[in-house]
């Protein structure tokens, strides 16, 4: 009997929201190489798909409804391994680079790092290297939610390392993306219908940098 012939090269096409908001075209060749190239020629090569696996899935994962998207000029990698070796249930789950027609395009080299999806906490990110024409703001920030003072320390110390501190719990890492690294129990403590207590907590709030949980507490108990 001979052998069977090889079947026809599976072809998809698929719209998503990626960089220039692209039409990707999503190749099956051979198991174990399988690549996205985009209209400006972005490639990624993807090792993990397995063979029969939706394109979809290839491009998306089991994305959030909404993820945020953080646009670095170039490291975008680098911050991502950071955040993801701080923050407990979180990993990198996939890493996309430019081809030659996209460093023609946007500027980027050749190979390098285009976007890093990855995890934090269980929700989903995507960091893109994007060029130094964006940066962050404080209008935009992530609040860690910590349930003692130790954690607290902890998030606060390591976010801020490199970057710069400021009042009522916020700060900058060394990226330039603000964090909040807020107590559970503020929001306790100013919650209720005691006016004078929200008061005292408020005031000594609003004199402190990082929040002392012990002291929030003490203002709530007043005199």
């Amino acid at each position: 009997m001979s052998a069977e012939a090889p079947g026809p090269r599976k072809r998809f096409l698929v719209s998503v929201p990626i960089h220039h908001r692209a039409l990707i075209c999503v190749r099956l060749d051979t198991p174990g190489r399988r690549g996205v190239r985009s209209q400006h020629g972005l490639r990624r090569d993807i090792e993990s798909l397995a063979v029969g696996e939706s394109p979809a899935r290839l491009l998306t994962g089991n994305m959030d409804k909404i993820t945020p998207f953080l646009w670095f000029n170039d490291q975008a990698e680098e911050a991502a391994a950071f955040y993801t070796s701080l923050f407990k249930n979180s990993r990198i789950l996939e890493i996309s680079h430019y081809g030659q027609e996209g460093e023609a395009v946007v500027g980027r080299p050749k190979g390098s790092v285009m976007t890093v999806r990855f995890e934090l906490e269980g929700r989903e990110f995507i960091a893109l290297n994007g060029g130094p024409h964006f940066q962050f703001t404080e209008a935009i920030s992530f609040v860690v939610h910590c349930d003692s003072q130790a954690e607290l320390d902890h998030y606060w110390e390591a976010l801020s390392a490199g970057g710069s501190v400021q009042q009522c719990g916020w700060l900058k890492d060394r990226f330039g993306l603000s964090w909040q690294v807020v107590p559970r129990l503020l929001q306790e403590l100013i919650a209720g219908p005691d006016a004078a207590r929200t008061q005292r907590v408020m005031n000594a709030m609003l004199q402190m940098v990082k929040f002392d949980m012990a002291a929030l507490q003490r203002a709530a108990d007043g005199p």
